[in-house]
């Protein structure tokens, strides 16, 4: 609405000068070197307008000529510029899709068009790694690691070649160099944890995680400490005790539930007489996570106890969490070792429906040591051989007898579990005798076939498990639990789905064997070249 009035007032503001130029005409006289010029105003007005558009003109005519060298520059990079973001685009789909011909084809009119930009460098290496030319995508990436804006990518790039090869040396230099020229890189950070914890360099993970503290969840970064410290504690521990003693104190304090620390702080407290302090955090931690390292340590934080003064402290340790395996292991331990036969007897029978490898060592043991019985003591020894196993410290499918701080599988820190690992053993019948109830589930096979094998799940009878076996950890869900008397059932392996790589890999990992040759240019594929 303003732009109307302002409109008018002009139109307006013009007719009235008009019309008053017209009222009054005038003469205008000019005489310039002997030349007289008679005309009107309103002829002199009109002249001078005349002028004024006729130069407007020509400098407008002389700018376009002047500026049309580069406004014709502009017009054909910004047409390269279409059809390199287009490339790019179909090329990376390509890489995504795992199209090795369209991907080759997309990077080389990429690499053509828009040669040295960053996109253009990062479909190069993915085609290349796609296609299987290892050594072209190091180059690239190396290209990439070279310039400021693409360093971190490069390296990045550089750093899975060099996994990929086992060239851990490499690997590791390169997440080092990340760390330091982007410390907010949090695969580069966990890369370089990786390397130190594998390497046994405590104090220099230490330092890498309180640089990360910032980008890390609290409660991620507390425990990731406490399983550090954990792990330095025990490193330093027969040579500096005062430093081992401060590192697993704060470790408990950081993470009061993790019991490696929770064991190694409570016997270093009992080393200095600090019972109580000690009797704390073990029973602590006992509670969240009932496990033998625990239990040992709480029967012998007094040194030089009696077997019955251990009995005892087992005992009111396991009254802190009934009904708990681990306790009622620990109590069958401390009654054996200190004679109690029939203590030893009564907490392992509940055990007996389902008894795990400990039960049926322990069972053999009380046999011997209370009866002589070494008919029954070799029957449990040879049950122990088939029995089910015991939880352990496991991570990423590998079994330690003792806890380690990250895993040597995959290198993930704080990856170990106190767990059942998974094995395909089945657990037999009891030898003690039990209630026609708790005999197997399965029916007896006397037929000397194998059963026929069918793409079908297992029905719900073959995965009912054996009396007493939720009293443990239950084994695999793939793996049911037979009688010794019936054939167990191979469960069919579930099948193999190949998965694609997505781009920010930064490169799918292909055999080259299966590298499909490159198709020739034309067809439908021209109309995608671009001159």
């Amino acid at each position: 609405m303003i732009r109307v009035v302002f409109y008018l007032v002009i139109v307006g503001a013009l007719s009235l000068a008009a019309a008053w130029l017209a009222d009054r005409p005038g003469d205008v006289v000019i005489t310039w070197q002997g030349l007289r010029i008679e005309t009107s105003v309103m002829v002199l007005a009109a002249a001078v307008v005349v002028l004024m558009a006729a130069v407007a003109l020509m400098f407008t005519l002389l700018r376009a000529a002047l500026r049309s060298p580069g406004m014709l520059a502009n017009r054909l990079r910004n047409r390269r510029g279409a059809y390199a973001y287009e490339a790019i685009s179909s090329g990376l789909i390509a890489v995504g899709s795992g199209d090795v011909a369209a991907a080759r084809k997309f990077s080389a009119d990429v690499s053509r068009i828009a040669p040295g930009e960053p996109l253009a460098l990062l479909l190069a290496a993915q085609s290349a790694q796609l296609s299987g030319e290892r050594e072209a995508a190091v180059r690239v990436f190396e290209a990439m690691a070279g310039r400021t804006d693409t360093k971190a990518l490069g390296l990045h790039g550089l750093f899975v070649e060099a996994r990929r090869r086992d060239d851990h040396t490499a690997a590791r230099a390169y997440a080092e160099e990340a760390v330091r020229t982007a410390p907010s890189l949090g695969w580069a950070g966990r890369a370089v944890l990786e390397f130190r914890c594998a390497a046994g360099d405590w104090q220099g993970a230490l330092a890498l995680l309180e640089r990360a503290k910032a980008d890390l969840d609290k409660a991620i970064y507390r425990r990731q400490r406490a399983v550090l410290l954990t792990a330095h504690a025990k490193a330093v521990q027969d040579s500096n005790r005062d430093e081992a003693k401060a590192s697993a104190m704060e470790a408990v304090k950081l993470a009061p539930t993790l019991v490696p620390a929770a064991a190694l702080a409570g016997r270093m407290l009992a080393e200095g007489g600090e019972l109580r302090k000690a009797s704390r955090i073990v029973a602590k931690a006992w509670r969240a996570h009932p496990h033998p390292d625990l239990a040992e340590t709480y029967a012998s934080l007094r040194f030089g106890d009696a077997a019955r003064d251990r009995l005892a402290r087992i005992e009111a340790l396991i009254k802190k969490t009934p009904g708990q395996v681990e306790g009622a292991l620990a109590l069958a331990r401390a009654a054996l070792d200190a004679r109690e036969f029939g203590k030893a007897r009564t907490a392992l029978a509940s055990l007996l429906a389902a008894p795990t490898k400990r039960v049926a060592l322990l069972m053999a043991e009380l046999e011997r040591a209370e009866r002589n019985d070494e008919g029954r003591a070799r029957e449990w020894m040879a049950r122990a051989l088939n029995a089910a196993p015991d939880p352990q410290w496991t991570a990423d499918g590998h079994v330690s007898e003792r806890w380690l701080p990250s895993s040597p599988i995959s290198g993930r820190l704080d990856a170990f579990e106190w767990r059942v690992p998974l094995t395909g053993m089945v657990s037999a019948p009891a030898i003690e005798p039990e209630p026609l109830a708790a005999v197997a589930t399965h029916p007896i096979d006397d037929t000397s076939k194998e059963p026929p094998a069918t793409d079908s799940e297992p029905s719900v009878s073959e995965q009912k498990p054996d009396v007493g076996e939720a009293v443990l950890a239950p084994p695999p869900a793939s793996e049911p639990s037979v009688s010794s008397r019936a054939k167990p059932v191979q469960p069919k392996p579930d099948p193999v789905i190949p998965l694609v790589h997505a781009p920010d890999d930064p490169g799918p990992a292909v055999d080259e064997n299966e590298l499909p040759p490159a198709s020739p240019s034309g067809g439908w594929r021209k109309i995608f070249a671009r001159d």
